[in-house]
């Protein structure tokens, strides 16, 4: 599968450029064909029931009728909802898409007929170039999709979707839910993190034939093993517990311990070689189901050559701040994570320092977090996710994980990654702290911070679709079950190579 991901700016270069060399209506008619043939294989068995199409004024109409031409030239019963453009014409590679729809035998009706027997819906409404929101008939039929229970096949984005953010466009707006993309030339990152997933559903990629020399450096790519590979290593049989690290989880205030201890767990199970869980205020002592974990308080440990997870219930103490500082200041490898980013969002100071910081360093905000930190409102964080994650790397000079679905990973030298893992299972206490657990191992066992991270956060979400496969979730997995399933997806990709 191509991870590449690409700005809708690099994607119209791209498209101005092929044209530039192909007959009119070359690109429209290959996306029609490409389209066509998926729909064909998403509508199987129920043939006899009708497809409808979806057309609107621009180019992304163009695209539907060449879908519904070629639907109907198949025999398939195809209905078409034809939005004509307002006060002008069409482009000449729609109107030729149009001509075909029509000669095909393709049905155009003025309203979708009253019934929800579709085999298909074709959303060809609004592509990448839609700036507005969805009002009037368009916002109608849009919602109106919601209560169908048949596949919906968006046409290179779903109408209503941002292709660069993932969010509705305009505020308060809405997009269609389809079960399945077809996006063409290249993939583009909104329809992998924030709302994409759900409103995406399967995306399927299609270059629509055009020449790999036409493309410029993609803008990110998609997380995948690949991107983690050189670190993986299967363990000699002379290996030592020394060979694979030392991770030091420091949190635990009273009433927040738990944080620490999955944090702790996350880390030996990833395959750290010692595990210490240096709590802020007095510790239970040992953890029973995990005794193999090592407990300390913070305000007598040595921190040295350990690598540090900051951040799990640590609280605001003056004990919490103290250790925070202490491994800013080290060159030891660092996570910071949770209440250890609140309190660094709290004081220039330490931000400065840890700006400074020579040794490697993971940030793992979700988006409030991050709000706090760049000094601005969650929902502006959202928004643009992407470019939260990048301003994070620059100014903390830091691999900045932006936890959500799609969760986005930025080096401060400008490599972004977005996690296609994970399920809704995720979304409860105490995951957040597995991951940072994990992170710190795969540092501590010489992991360079961007492989750390990307590898981290791809174990995480695949534990989880892992546990859900196995009948644990998505709705009541809890963050204890996660440490275990890391471990099997693990181990699984160490083996495999």
């Amino acid at each position: 599968m191509n991870s590449k991901l690409y700005s809708v700016a690099q994607i119209r270069a791209v498209e101005e450029a092929a044209m530039r060399e192909l007959e009119t209506g070359t690109l429209m008619r290959r996306a029609g064909r490409a389209a066509a043939d998926l729909a064909l294989s998403l509508v199987g068995e129920a043939r006899a029931q009708p497809v409808l199409v979806l057309a609107g004024p621009g180019n992304n109409g163009g695209d539907a009728l060449e879908v519904a031409a070629n639907l109907g030239e198949a025999g398939l019963d195809v209905v078409v909802l034809y939005f004509a453009p307002t006060g002008g014409q069409p482009s000449p590679e729609t109107a030729q898409a149009l001509a075909r729809a029509r000669a095909s035998g393709a049905n155009f009706a003025d309203v979708a007929p009253n019934t929800r027997d579709w085999s298909l819906v074709v959303d060809g409404l609004f592509g990448i170039g839609l700036a507005r929101n969805l009002v009037g008939r368009y916002l109608e039929l849009v919602t109106a999709l919601d209560a169908m229970r048949c596949p919906v096949l968006a046409l290179d984005v779903p109408s209503g979707l941002d292709a660069d953010t993932g969010m509705p466009v305009g505020e308060g707006s809405v997009a269609v839910r389809a079960t399945h993309t077809i996006t063409f030339i290249g993939d583009k990152p909104g329809l992998h993190t924030a709302h994409g997933r759900d409103h995406a559903g399967v995306v399927h990629v299609d270059d629509l034939g055009i020449e790999a020399k036409l493309f410029p450096p993609a803008l990110a790519q998609l997380a995948a093993p690949a991107l983690f590979a050189a670190s993986l290593a299967p363990r000699r049989q002379g290996s030592h517990k020394g060979m694979f690290g030392d991770v030091a989880i420091v949190g635990g205030a009273r009433g927040m311990q738990g944080a620490a201890v999955l944090a702790g767990r996350g880390a030996l199970y990833a395959g750290a070689g010692r595990v210490f869980v240096v709590t802020v205020d007095p510790g239970p002592g040992f953890d029973q189901l995990q005794p193999e974990l090592m407990f300390r308080a913070s305000n007598a440990f040595k921190f040295e050559s350990q690598t540090l997870v900051l951040g799990p219930g640590m609280g605001d103490s003056v004990e919490s701040m103290r250790a925070l500082g202490h491994g800013i200041d080290g060159t030891a490898p660092l996570v910071i994570d949770a209440d250890g980013l609140n309190l660094l969002a709290a004081s220039t100071d330490l931000q400065a320092r840890l700006a400074r910081r020579q040794g490697e360093t993971i940030v793992t905000p979700h988006p409030l977090e991050a709000a706090r930190l760049l000094g601005i409102g969650a929902a502006e964080v959202q928004a643009d996710r992407m470019k939260a994650a990048r301003d994070l790397a620059r100014r903390f000079n830091a691999v900045a994980v932006l936890k959500g679905s799609g969760t986005v990973i930025a080096a401060q030298e400008g490599c972004m990654a977005l996690n296609p893992t994970g399920n809704p299972g995720l979304a409860t206490g105490g995951t957040g702290d597995v991951l940072a657990g994990v992170c710190g191992a795969l540092l501590a066992q010489g992991w360079p911070a961007w492989e750390a991270a990307v590898g981290a956060v791809w174990l995480h979400g695949a534990a989880a679709d892992r546990l859900v496969e196995e009948g644990v979730g998505p709705i009541g997995m809890t963050a204890g079950e996660l440490p275990a399933a890391i471990r099997k997806v693990l181990n699984g990709l160490v083996s495999a190579r």
